[in-house]
């Protein structure tokens, strides 16, 4: 049984960072991409990074480009997203989800608030 979870959220001032975890297990981690969405309220889920199996590659969403970095660690079976010069508009509740042939399994999420 495949669980993720994701912590690591809160509240933060604008221009602030936070580093948000995904915890890993019922998988062999070190074989999967995985990856970093977010849902703000009364939108829909939107990409904000993902990161292929073994780290090297990455890809980021235009919004976060230059202010988050995604990584992993898999020897801990852990994700990680550094999330700097945090703006309003990044208010949402983040999830970590596998990538295998699109999103297969997801956390329960980690609520990122940015406000003065």
């Amino acid at each position: 049984q495949v669980q993720l979870v994701e912590s690591g959220g809160g509240l933060v001032q604008p221009g602030g960072s936070l580093r948000l975890s995904c915890a890993a297990s019922g998988l062999t981690f070190s074989n999967y991409g995985m990856g970093w969405l977010r849902q703000a309220p009364g939108k829909e889920r939107e990409f904000v990074a993902s990161i292929n199996y073994n780290g090297v590659g990455t890809l980021y969403a235009d919004s976060v480009k230059g202010r988050f970095i995604i990584s992993r660690d898999n020897a801990k079976n852990t994700m990680y997203l550094q999330v700097n010069s945090l703006k309003p508009e990044d208010t949402a509740v983040y999830y970590c989800a596998v990538s295998d042939g699109g999103w297969k399994y997801w956390g329960q999420g980690t609520q990122v608030t940015v406000s003065s």
